[in-house]
């Protein structure tokens, strides 16, 4: 009998040390960490909007902390009234993509904040040298490039072929062709609907930029740099986009020589080239001996109202995006530029552009590139100067009264800053 209930106290025990090694393996068991959710507003659209929608997907496969939720609205302008509004509304999102001119105002207005504090050290520092600049405000990280473009010229092979025009180098050059092919119904130039990257470009060569915190608008040098578009315009070698925006849908229709344009626009151009029309790319030409042409494009910021946590998120995001790999692909997929030093200089980019021979341009440009100071009322500059360009382009003023105009309205408005 006690043999019988030593025996049974025995498989008790061992029953009941089975069901609490159970209990305790069961409770072992992780818990599924929930992810950060990182809202992220931008203004692409289309083929550069799907090839982004896969990037966010792969960031958030190559890690189970965060979570980017992208939102597309609809294009960049309407991105910058989103975020005003929001920032009023305190409904912003964790991060944006916008334009590194609209830092200073969004400091001023206390809802962005600096990057540093979150990103790896050597982040910045792999940046491009041309644009790295544009990262830094007040001796802070508030912004780092996403989709950069560089002014390139366009050229139609047909054309150039049968009037026996070489590509040219200098603006000179371009003024010369424009006036060769006049008289057979045929335009020089198209530019965009703003003139301000091709006047930006020439007053920097000339040695007195456009937009500067003390402004020089009156000088001899940029006042002949401002002629060398207003007078091809004049003797209508050159016409701008008026309400088509950009001077690609004239440049295409197979009547211009040139188009003076981003280098983002290469992926519509390819897509919109009529049957039988050639094409090809080349550096913005030279004004007294220097190029440079404007880089422009669009970056990434953070919101102060976002949590630790989504900072962190976002910041692992815009490094992510950084990655050679993914720089690559996003300039590869969409003709912007890639952003780093080494995915430039990358033989994987190298293969790509002889393979590829219309990007060439723009890669070739970028040493030469530059971008605006970042200053505290850009906007309200960059909007006087497109209001004197458009006076310009109607013949409603001269590069003289129009400048000196210019110089008035902005000379107080930077200092009512």
């Amino acid at each position: 009998m006690k043999r019988f209930f030593r025996l049974s106290l025995s498989l008790g025990t061992l029953l009941l040390l089975g069901t609490l090694s159970a209990c305790t393996q069961h409770q072992a068991k992780p818990i599924a960490q929930q992810r950060v959710t990182v809202t992220f507003w931008h203004g692409t659209s289309g083929a550069s909007e799907q090839t982004l929608n896969q990037m966010i997907k792969d960031f958030n496969h190559s890690q189970s902390t965060y979570k980017v939720v992208g939102n597309s609205q609809g294009d960049f302008a309407n991105v910058q009234q989103k975020i005003t509004a929001a920032a009023k509304s305190h409904t912003l999102p964790t991060m944006a993509q916008t334009t590194y001119t609209n830092v200073p105002n969004y400091v001023r207005g206390g809802f962005v904040t600096p990057l540093d504090p979150y990103l790896a050290k050597q982040t910045v520092g792999k940046i491009a040298p041309n644009f790295k600049a544009a990262t830094q405000y007040q001796g802070k990280t508030y912004a780092l490039p996403f989709s950069k473009s560089i002014r390139v010229l366009y050229y139609n092979r047909d054309l150039l072929k049968q009037h026996n025009i070489q590509v040219p180098k200098t603006w000179a050059a371009v003024a010369k062709a424009g006036k060769k092919v006049r008289t057979q119904g045929l335009t020089g130039l198209a530019l965009d609907q703003s003139l301000s990257s091709e006047v930006d470009s020439l007053a920097q060569a000339a040695g007195t930029p456009l937009y500067q915190r003390r402004p020089q608008l009156t000088s001899p040098e940029i006042v002949g740099a401002t002629h060398v578009i207003y007078d091809m315009l004049q003797a209508k070698t050159a016409t701008t986009a008026g309400a088509d925006g950009f001077g690609n849908v004239s440049f295409l229709k197979g009547k211009t020589l040139f188009y003076s344009g981003s280098s983002a626009a290469l992926g519509i151009m390819q897509t919109s080239t009529p049957k039988g029309l050639h094409w090809g790319t080349a550096p913005q030409p030279s004004y007294q001996g220097k190029r440079r042409p404007a880089i422009a494009g669009n970056d990434l910021v953070l919101f102060k109202s976002a949590s630790k946590e989504q900072r962190k998120g976002a910041a692992a995001f815009m490094q992510f995006l950084l990655a050679k790999k993914q720089t690559l692909k996003w300039a590869k997929a969409t003709g912007y530029l890639p952003l780093t030093t080494t995915a430039l200089k990358s033989q994987n980019y190298q293969k790509y552009l002889r393979q590829h021979p219309l990007s060439k341009a723009a890669a070739q440009s970028l040493p030469d590139g530059f971008m605006d100071p970042t200053l505290v009322g850009y906007t309200q500059y960059q909007a006087d100067v497109n209001q004197m360009l458009s006076q310009l382009s109607s013949g409603e003023t001269t590069p003289e009264k129009g400048l000196a105009k210019l110089q008035q309205q902005v000379k107080t408005m930077l200092a009512d800053q």
